[in-house]
């Protein structure tokens, strides 16, 4: 018999844990390839502004980057206390992969990251930038086989039975690498992490220009965060569409718990706007909606017939509200960022890029929305999935080991305790390393390492041991 205490008290305890780490590579990800743009675009063009925008968010990334390695740490260890039997059900697959993953990106980005933070002036310029450029690649590649792994769990393929039910690898692990929604995922999730980064690096930049530090520097990182929200928005949209659709034929139920259908619409579905889902009644109470909207997004046709709950046992119904109104954050704040990129691409063009005051407004506000975004959207893929931790083979209930709830409340309170406090610091020092503007003649991080010596205050004057800017 399943303790259904223990069995909650212990999905919390890894969505705290995993929450709490995706937000830090969700913005290493795309501040990664953001410091191998800046850096080529100093080595191509000789422009010293570069350089200092690339030291500025070099300090920033190296914190955020040391925080997402501890952060991700303790979510292999829940494995064995916590998740034991979904470890010896799925191991034979899934450690192959998250070890593929250490193998190929953790060793390349802790071979590069060295030289990368300290290296400016140690070895040649093509060096460090290559040395930069690794490390980029290193984080696509982590995010590469973390994704592979997680959604095999969502479209397992390319799997045996084994004789005590263990899921084991068949004749070809490409089938299981690429797995069905593994490629609209992989694209989705990564666009994700790049629009996180433009956000918040536009977040910075519009801070810095309301409080009327429009140097080169500040309006340099403005206006390419803004040219990556103006282009990437969109693309994300329809990269989002696509991997709707892969989920529709892959999971439909946790498509019917993003719309809200609970019934079955023959003749085309609408689109609920809003609403309050009561699971137990099973209908959506106070419904918005559109109708017919839904099968045109879905289907492509206004009459198209689409399943409701009411064709899925109780049993495997998602938890509707959560995966409902997730959904609806993570949408909103997508076409947030589509609107702000469209008004940066009015303001460029009418010259007034650096001046709309309110724009920079909206844009210090949108600054954090993509970790929200990314979090919901994270929600919707993982509790939509319920009650399956591997989809339609190994129930989240069945994963569980011989564990008791007071034991899982204790460390869950404990990690609470320490993350609040360690990662609330981590998260303090990065916002006052953000608060400051990036100077003319930034110091090399050796020279001024994150959390060594005194942050300069607005308008400080750089010292005589910053460098000329040019990296020599």
């Amino acid at each position: 018999m399943i303790d259904q205490t223990a069995l909650l008290l212990a999905r919390l305890q890894f969505a705290f844990t995993v929450t709490f780490h995706f937000i830090f590579p969700a913005f290493s990800i795309g501040l990664a390839s953001y410091l191998a743009v800046l850096e080529g675009l100093w080595l191509a063009k000789n422009d010293p502004k570069y350089l200092d925008l690339y030291r500025y968010w070099l300090r920033i990334f190296a914190v955020v980057f040391a925080m997402g390695v501890v952060s991700g740490v303790v979510m292999s260890y829940q494995f064995g206390t916590n998740w034991p039997n979904f470890s010896d059900k799925g191991g034979a697959i899934l450690g192959p992969l998250m070890a593929y993953e250490v193998m190929t990106a953790f060793f390349l980005e802790a071979g590069f990251l060295g030289v990368m933070l300290f290296g400016m002036k140690k070895v040649g310029k093509g060096l460090h930038f290559g040395a930069t450029c690794m490390v980029a690649l290193g984080t696509a590649i982590s995010a590469f086989w973390i994704l592979s792994a997680n959604s095999w769990m969502h479209t397992p393929t390319g799997y045996v039975l084994g004789p005590n039910g263990q899921l084991l690898p068949g004749d070809s692990w490409w089938r299981i690498v690429f797995n069905p929604s593994f490629p609209y995922r992989l694209v989705h999730t990564v666009i994700a992490a790049y629009l996180t980064t433009a956000l918040a690096v536009g977040g910075v930049g519009a801070w810095h220009l309301l409080r009327g530090h429009a140097t080169a520097q500040v309006k340099t990182m403005f206006s390419m965060a803004m040219w990556m929200a103006a282009v990437v928005a969109p693309v994300q949209i329809l990269a989002g569409d696509s991997q709707g659709l892969n989920t529709l034929e892959h999971q439909p139920a946790k498509v019917m718990a993003m719309e809200g259908h609970f019934q079955s619409h023959p003749d085309g579905a609408p689109l609920i706007l809003f609403g309050w889902p009561d699971q137990d009644a099973q209908t959506v109470r106070w419904a918005v909606e559109i109708p017919k909207l839904s099968s045109l997004i879905l289907k492509h046709d206004a009459n198209a017939p689409l399943a409701g709950l009411d064709t899925v046992a109780r049993a495997d119904q998602p938890p509707v509200a959560i995966v409902f109104w997730a959904f609806r954050v993570m949408v909103a704040l997508g076409f947030a960022m589509f609107a702000l990129g469209l008004w940066s691409l009015l303001a460029r063009v009418r010259g007034r890029l650096f001046d709309w005051a309110w724009m920079h407004r909206l844009a210090l506000l949108m600054g954090p929305s993509g970790f929200v975004a990314v979090t919901a959207g994270w929600i919707v893929t993982e509790v939509g999935r319920q009650p399956w931790v591997v989809y339609g083979l190994l129930r989240t209930a069945d994963a569980l080991g011989k564990v008791a709830a007071p034991a899982i409340a204790t460390s869950l309170a404990a990690f609470a305790a320490v993350y609040c406090t360690v990662f609330g610091f981590g998260i303090w020092y990065v916002l006052r390393l953000m608060a400051q503007p990036p100077h003319p003649h930034e110091p090399d991080l050796a020279e001024h390492p994150a959390g060594k010596g005194p942050i300069r205050t607005s308008g400080t004057a750089p010292g005589p041991a910053q460098g000329d800017g040019d990296g020599r």
